[in-house]
Order: C-alpha cells, then structure tokens, then sequence
C-alpha cells in the first residue's frame, strides 16, 4: 500500500529514525505505525551503533535525597525523543543510574558508568532504537538538603539550607525550578557577568547621549536590578510575591547556602532541520 506523508512522520516524531527508514517500515506492514515500531525494536540491534552519534537532547532529570537530609543528588539521563523518555524501560534506567549516583555520592559519570550499566545501556539502545546516555550528575551535601522535581521530570533542583526545616527547603527547591536564578547571593555573582551586563548596558540606544554621571547612575540601577532578578535570595518568592525568597528561609529561622539546577537539554545545539526539505534531499539522493 501507499504510504502516506503523515504516517511517515508520526513514525519519524516518535522513533527518531530517519524518513527512509520509516518509510520501508511503514510499507512493510501495511501503514500500521505500532507494528512498525515493534519491526523495528526487533532490528535495532542493527542500528545501535550509529544511532550512538545522534544527539540526544530529550530525556528526564531526576533526584534523590538521604532520609537525613544530608545530601542529594540530580541525574540528567538523556535520549533523543520525548517518546523514549517516557517508555518504562527508560524510566527505569535512569531511576537505576540515579540510585548508583547517590549510593557513589558522586558527580563523576565514569564513575557510575559501569561495565553492568554500560551494557544495560546498550541493550536498551536496541530495545527503544536511540541514543541513550548519562549526561550529567550534581551533588549538594548540607545540614538539610531539599529537591524538588518538576511533574513532567525534565526540571529539578536541590538546595542546602542551614537552620530551617526540609519543608522549607524543598519550596526553596521548587522555586529555584520555576525561576532559574544565577547564583545565592548578589556578591556571588562573577565579575566578568556583572561586567559582560555592563557593557551591554552602554551598548544601549538610550546611554549614547546621556552625560557621563548619568550614564553611570543608570548603569548603577540597571546593574542592581540585574543581579536582584538573578540572585535566588532577592527574587520574589513564587508561594508569595510579596516576600522575598531570603527572607522566607530567614522567617523559618534559616538561610539558603547552595543549590543546584538541572534541566533537560539545557545547553545541547540540535540541529534543526524542515523535514519537507529533509524528505527532497533524501529523494534525491
């Protein structure tokens, strides 16, 4: 049977492979996309090698903490599709990766990569048909440490806190989720961001024709609302607007010393491609 466009991209949205590929798939089962799919669970031991280069930017972030609240862990497991980040067996393993991180108590992935996860990994690139890897592990130890991971798995945060309770710190956590903050404190951010702002800031239209004092009162208050904007204690606290996150931990009787933030493809360049222009350059080939 003819196999139309639209299958030949559900099959492509939800498998990663390439159009070909899943075009033949397709036309050997008659256009039926959940027997393609298994066809090619079956091969993919073919294929697990070259699919080892593609990048994989989707995937989930997950955390664990000690029952003591000493310290906690963030794992970032990635794949290529949000279809393999949801499969069982994914979810599994990256749960198994998790839990070797936090018994290592460690960042190294080397380190966790064993030769037994290496080969669990390996059979589950030919299971699911795509590039899986660990990408990248963060650690924070503490007098009490709080996670907070976001319901679909791909945002998490872990926050050491002195002096208040885990409770606190877990909103602490799911506030530096929502909001991204640089750094704790102001005086902790670098100087070569606050300089890096600085320039931007005279670069402006609006700096050209102002007198030198004024520019530099500008460039003062500018400056000043860029670090509070980033600075996790000066950010107003998602629960509540009106109180800023330092002084909610402050309240609790406690203050914010480190955190740490992970989300899901954060930094990897994937290549964006039109897939109408994808398909004529195949054909043609």
């Amino acid at each position: 049977m003819a196999v139309s466009a639209k299958l030949v991209k559900e099959l492509r949205d939800r498998t990663g492979l390439g159009m070909m590929e899943c075009k033949k798939a397709l036309a050997a089962v008659d256009g039926d996309v959940e027997k393609a799919i298994e066809e090619l669970r079956k091969s993919s031991g073919m294929k697990a090698a070259k699919k080892a280069g593609r990048t994989a930017a989707d995937g989930v972030v997950l955390a664990k903490i000690a029952e003591d609240g000493s310290y906690g862990v963030l794992v970032e497991v990635n794949s290529e599709t949000d279809f393999a980040a949801r499969e069982e067996n994914f979810l599994s393993f990256a749960q198994a990766i998790t839990d070797a991180a936090f018994a290592a108590k460690t960042t190294d992935v080397a380190a966790v990569m064993t030769a037994e996860m290496v080969a669990t990994r390996e059979a589950l690139v030919q299971k699911i048909g795509e590039n899986i890897s660990l990408r990248r592990i963060s650690l924070i130890e503490g007098e009490c440490v709080g996670a907070y991971v976001h319901s679909n798995n791909r945002i998490a945060a872990l926050v050491s806190v002195t002096g208040a309770s885990q409770e606190v710190a877990k909103d602490v956590a799911m506030h530096i989720s929502a909001t991204n903050p640089r750094v704790v404190n102001k005086d902790d951010m670098p100087a070569a961001e606050v300089q890096k702002e600085k320039d931007i800031i005279m670069a402006q239209p609006d700096m050209a024709s102002k007198p030198v004092e004024i520019a530099e009162k500008m460039v003062i208050g500018r400056i000043g609302k860029f670090l509070a904007e980033n600075s996790l204690v000066e950010q107003p606290f998602v629960k509540n607007p009106e109180q800023k996150v330092g002084a909610m931990v402050k309240a609790a009787g406690g203050a914010v010393v480190s955190f740490a933030r992970l989300e899901v493809g954060d930094g990897i360049e994937v290549e964006e491609v039109d897939f109408a222009t994808e398909v004529a350059a195949q054909l043609k080939s």
